[in-house]
């Protein structure tokens, strides 16, 4: 013998569906808020420190030469003492020595000319940007070049 949905039943059944779908979004509404949250807070303090990584110095360049402003995790501030082959070894405001190493896709900048690694030489004043790597080089993305800003004795 087959039953047939009562009437009541039936009226309780658009319901339970509606309160379903108001409830499928006002979870995705609250994913979607978490998600933003987390995308505002990485934004805001990446911006606290953009000027430290980026700009540089807040006295300029060569006002604060030994570069305090720079942080070294990815990248470094200072003197090329080496070149060999695709590797530059730079000496940096700590008097450490690091390796640096270019590919073809390094760009390295002089003013507004775009340069290769051959055309470096040692006592250059350079900002590399990259990455650290296995052996604790710096594989470079971005290297600019410093014009001297007065004779080394």
């Amino acid at each position: 013998m087959e039953t047939s949905p009562t009437p009541q039943r039936r009226s309780l059944q658009p319901l339970i569906l509606a309160i379903i779908v108001v409830a499928g979004l006002l979870i995705a509404f609250r994913i979607g808020m978490f998600v933003g949250f987390r995308k505002a807070t990485y934004s805001f303090h990446w911006s606290d420190n953009y000027h430290q990584m980026f700009a540089g110095p807040r006295r300029g360049f060569f006002d604060d030469f030994e570069g305090k402003g720079f942080t070294d995790a990815y990248g470094i501030f200072g003197s090329v003492m080496k070149i060999e082959n695709n590797d530059i070894v730079i000496r940096d405001k700590d008097a450490t020595e690091k390796t640096v190493v270019t590919s073809s896709a390094t760009m390295i900048r002089k003013g507004r000319q775009t340069i290769q690694t051959s055309d470096l030489t040692t006592d250059d004043d350079v900002v590399v940007i990259g990455e650290p790597d296995a052996q604790g080089r710096i594989d470079a993305k971005f290297i600019r070049v410093f014009p001297r800003p007065f004779p080394r004795h």
